[in-house]
C-alpha cells in the first residue's frame, strides 16, 4: 500500500455532536492538498453514536480508517491511532477542532525543517487565543508553570492537543508510553527529551470551546502524580528497556 504523507488521528469519546463537523471541515481542507493523506478515528468506549457516526463518514471516504478501542483513556485511545497510522507524518488532532485545521500546514515540511516531532502552542510568539475566559487561561498557565518546573523546563504549552510526530519518531516513542490518560503528551515529550529529539513549538490560533472536557483542579491534580510517577519510571529504569 502507498504510503501516505500525513495521517491525521482524531481520538473521539462522545463526540457524536462535535465529530460531524470536524470531519467535514478535515475533509474540505484536504482535497485541497497536494499530498497524500489518511485520517483515523479512535473510537474510545463512547456510550453515544460517535462509532456510527464515524462508520457513516467512512462509507464515502476510502482515506478513512476507524478503530474501535474500548479501553478508556485519551493516551491509549492516541497510541493506537499513531501506531496504526501508515503516514510519514503523523499528526494526533482533538475532535473539538478548536484549531483551525487549516494550521495543520505550519507543521510539515516545508513550512518546517529539521524537527523530529511538533507541538502546537497556546503561548509562544505569534500564538492568539480566542473567547477564552480569564479563569481557564490563567489556569491554565499555572498548570504549565507546574509542568515546567517539575519535568518540562523549556516548553511553554505542553497540553495543546494538536502535535506532529514523525513516522520514525512514533515507532521510537509510543512503545515506551506507559501512561494512557490525559498527562501521556508529557511522558511522550519527557522521553524526547531524554533520546534529545527536536522539539518546536508552534504558535496556533486557537479558539476556546465551552463544552470542553477538561476541569483545570481535577486533571492538574491528576498530572501532579502522573509527573511523580514519570520520574519514578525513569529511576527504576523503565524507559531504558527496549520496548
Amino acid at each position: 500500500m502507498t504510503t501516505p504523507f500525513l495521517s491525521i488521528i482524531i481520538p473521539a469519546y462522545n463526540e457524536e455532536s462535535r465529530l460531524p463537523r470536524t470531519l467535514e471541515r478535515v475533509f474540505e481542507f484536504l482535497k485541497t492538498q497536494p499530498f497524500s493523506s489518511e485520517i483515523i478515528v479512535v473510537e474510545n468506549g463512547s456510550s453515544d453514536r460517535t462509532l456510527e457516526v464515524a462508520h457513516e463518514f467512512s462509507e464515502h471516504h476510502p482515506n478513512m480508517n476507524i478503530i474501535r478501542e474500548e479501553k478508556r483513556g485519551k493516551g491509549n485511545a492516541v497510541r493506537r491511532g499513531m501506531l496504526e497510522a501508515r503516514g510519514e507524518y503523523r499528526f494526533i488532532c482533538d475532535a473539538d477542532l478548536s484549531m483551525p485545521i487549516e494550521e495543520v500546514q505550519k507543521f510539515l515540511p516545508p513550512a518546517i525543517e529539521d524537527f523530529d516531532l511538533a507541538i502546537g502552542s497556546r503561548e509562544a510568539p505569534g500564538a492568539i487565543r480566542y473567547n477564552e475566559p480569564s479563569y481557564r487561561h490563567w489556569g491554565g498557565r499555572a498548570i504549565n508553570l507546574l509542568i515546567r518546573l517539575l519535568i518540562l523546563p523549556g516548553l511553554n504549552d505542553t497540553q495543546c492537543g494538536f502535535k506532529c510526530f514523525r513516522a520514525d519518531v512514533v515507532e521510537d516513542l509510543f512503545p515506551r508510553q506507559t501512561l494512557m490518560g490525559w498527562s501521556f503528551d508529557i511522558e511522550l515529550l519527557y522521553l524526547a527529551r531524554r533520546k534529545r529529539l527536536r522539539i518546536k513549538e508552534i504558535p496556533i490560533h486557537w479558539y476556546f470551546d465551552p463544552d470542553s472536557k477538561v476541569s483545570a483542579v481535577r486533571d492538574a491534580l491528576r498530572m501532579i502524580g502522573d509527573i511523580f510517577q514519570i520520574h519514578l519510571n525513569s529511576a527504576r529504569g523503565r524507559y531504558d528497556l527496549k520496548p
